[in-house]
């Protein structure tokens, strides 16, 4: 079960001591980082065979919007998701889709395309590839 904050990633300065603290968020771009891994991630889902009967809404806008803001809160941003949305209840608001291995290996493979397209810094990536492998796991279902 994914954990409810990311591992913190702490920077050090040139002596080796900690640099001052900073989100995961701020760190590794901010909103436009988030902005752009979303759009690059429903860019695949759009177009992925197993995905894109798992949003029925016509238009993937909406579903973007609510992941980027989740992915935001998560990674030290913005509370807009919780202050829209409340709890994330992950498992809950994902519940009436059938999320297999299959199901779990799509997003998977939709989600290394955009973070390998966003390119983050080696450590970041580390952070936000494990979190995403813990948390397509945890959506499984079937």
């Amino acid at each position: 079960m994914p954990s409810d904050s990311p591992r913190a990633v702490v920077p050090l300065t040139p002596t080796g001591q900690p640099a001052p603290t900073q989100s995961f968020y701020d760190a590794v771009g901010g909103e436009a980082t988030f902005q752009r891994l979303v759009d690059e991630f429903y860019a695949q889902v759009a177009e992925d065979p197993i995905m894109r009967p798992m949003y029925p809404e016509e238009d993937l806008a909406p579903a973007a919007r609510r992941f980027k803001m989740f992915l935001e809160q998560y990674w030290g941003g913005p509370h807009a998701y919780s202050e829209e949305r409340g709890h994330p209840r992950l498992r809950m608001r994902h519940a009436p889709f059938t999320i297999g291995d299959r199901e779990r290996d799509a997003w998977l493979r939709c989600m290394r395309h955009a973070m390998d397209v966003v390119a983050l810094a080696p450590e970041y990536d580390k952070a936000m590839w494990e979190y995403m492998e813990r948390a397509a796991d945890f959506m499984r279902n079937a």
